[in-house]
């Protein structure tokens, strides 16, 4: 099967980000994945002790997150690098659904051996995940706002 979609839930959310890590697309929307929950213990490669975003298993919850339509099912080896695969992210195929119905895409998912349970995101990089407001509902929306950040160091 070719994927040509990616399904960001994390800071990848931001286009700007998206565009800036190399990835190639021409439309994105929004779009959420069934099953899963969101959250922040995955060890951040930047700063200790803080946290970035992982999907955990979860029935009875749904990540929401930006679907972006690649120009070509290769796009998605630029984000690789950014994202630290295989080592602290791996790459597969989820099923999401969005306003046509499901679409296979792409998605990383935190390795077991870079997570740690009590970690927090820094106000930095959720303001990356807030970026992605336009694709998200005011519920999802206002749950990431109002998600307990780390303390804030200079």
């Amino acid at each position: 099967m070719t994927v040509h979609c990616y399904f960001a839930y994390g800071s990848n959310m931001n286009p700007d980000r998206a565009r800036a890590r190399g990835l190639a697309f021409d439309r994105a929307e929004s779009a959420y994945l069934p099953g899963f929950g969101i959250a922040f213990h995955k060890r951040a490669r930047d700063r200790d002790g803080v946290g970035r975003a992982s999907l955990v298993f979860d029935r009875n919850d749904c990540v929401e997150g930006v679907l972006f339509h690649l120009t070509t099912p290769a796009a998605i080896q630029a984000l690789d690098h950014h994202e630290g695969a295989p080592v602290h992210y791996s790459r597969d195929v989820v099923v999401v659904e969005a306003v046509g119905g499901r679409v296979p895409a792409w998605t990383y998912f935190a390795n077991p051996a870079v997570l740690l349970p009590a970690l927090k995101p820094d106000r930095a990089y959720l303001a990356h995940l807030l970026a992605g407001a336009p694709y998200l509902s005011p519920h999802y929306l206002e749950r990431l706002r109002n998600w307990p950040c780390s303390a804030e160091t200079t």
